[in-house]
């Protein structure tokens, strides 16, 4: 080859690198938060994903995706927040947990904000009502406490000799703990269990609760939704089967790895919902004109595997509705 000819084609070669990095550096950007991990929750990461491609945005070709995940880290969520309103995002998705979107509310009141939060979003102060959230943020709310009911009632029909269930909160998640704490009260009186409350922010805390489970032979155990309990859902797999617990979990996933039982909101439906949203907002949508999205899908899922090995017994009637049962 000439050295005219390869230096023409080194010379076309830079100009396609930097028209590339510009294109790049002109896409619209998003911010998606997670309070988990980017290995617990890439099959949800992957749903969002989906949800924005079925708007038309596909990552890479038309918009940026900048993951952050919190890992259960919540006190994190301010200065992260601070940062990305800092370098001024085209969208923040604020996904897993209830603190990041209320941190994102609390850094911004102008780059829109998509959330997906278990509790009521207007009691959290992000919307001023569900049909017209009125500011620069809407999203997905999935009744994770309204849920409880059903949930304890599933644990208990599972093992309805239980007396006494431990129930597990995360205090470093506040206002998912009072709440959680609120509505098992409520549906534990409606059954006649007596409970007793556990509290775990870190893996070392999760040891201890188990220990105390043994120590008090409490009948059960109900986990409150958080992502730093997804995150370690191997971890409470592990123990639940070691010291013979049966344990109500609200993700699908624990289910999968091995957990005896769940119900909440079909998770991959809302992650996509609110990918669904991001891309109608890059498209030009108001926040404030897009009503809060509510869950019409939720699951109930058995491991049957895990309930043999804990010597229960599944009844018919809950195999019967049950969406998914695992082997």
């Amino acid at each position: 080859m000439k050295r005219r000819e390869f230096i023409t084609i080194l010379g076309s070669a830079a100009a396609w690198s930097l028209a590339a990095r510009a294109q790049q550096a002109t896409l619209p950007v998003v911010a998606f938060v997670s309070g988990a991990s980017a290995e617990a929750f890439a099959e949800r990461a992957g749903a969002f994903r989906k949800g924005l491609g079925e708007t038309g945005y596909v990552e890479g070709q038309n918009v940026t995706v900048e993951y952050h995940w919190l890992e259960g880290q919540y006190d994190r969520s301010p200065a992260l927040m601070a940062d990305i309103v800092h370098r001024r995002v085209a969208v923040i998705a604020a996904l897993g947990a209830t603190p990041t979107a209320i941190a994102a509310k609390a850094a911004t009141a102008t780059i829109p904000i998509v959330f997906s939060v278990g509790q009521d979003p207007v009691r959290l102060g992000l919307v001023a009502t569900l049909a017209r959230p009125g500011g620069n943020a809407t999203g997905f709310n999935f009744f994770s406490q309204e849920v409880t009911t059903k949930r304890m009632s599933f644990l208990h029909e599972l093992v309805p000799k239980a007396g006494r269930i431990a129930v597990l909160v995360n205090p470093a998640s506040a206002t998912t703990a009072e709440i959680t704490l609120q509505a098992v009260q409520d549906a534990a009186r409606a059954i006649g269990l007596q409970i007793q409350v556990l509290n775990a922010s870190t893996s070392r805390e999760i040891d201890a609760a188990f220990a105390t489970l043994q120590r008090e032979h409490l009948d059960g155990l109900f986990v409150a939704p958080d992502s730093f309990f997804s995150i370690r859902r191997v971890q409470f797999v592990t123990l639940a089967a070691h010291d013979r617990v049966p344990a109500a979990f609200a993700d699908r996933e624990v289910v999968a790895a091995g957990g005896l039982m769940s119900y909440g909101a079909d998770t991959l439906d809302r992650y996509r919902q609110v990918g669904i949203y991001t891309g109608n907002i890059l498209k030009g949508a108001k926040p404030a004109d897009l009503p809060v999205t509510q869950s019409t899908k939720f699951e109930f899922v058995i491991n049957l595997g895990t309930a043999r090995a804990l010597g229960l017994t599944v009844p018919p009637s809950l195999l019967a509705i049950a969406d998914e049962v695992i082997e």
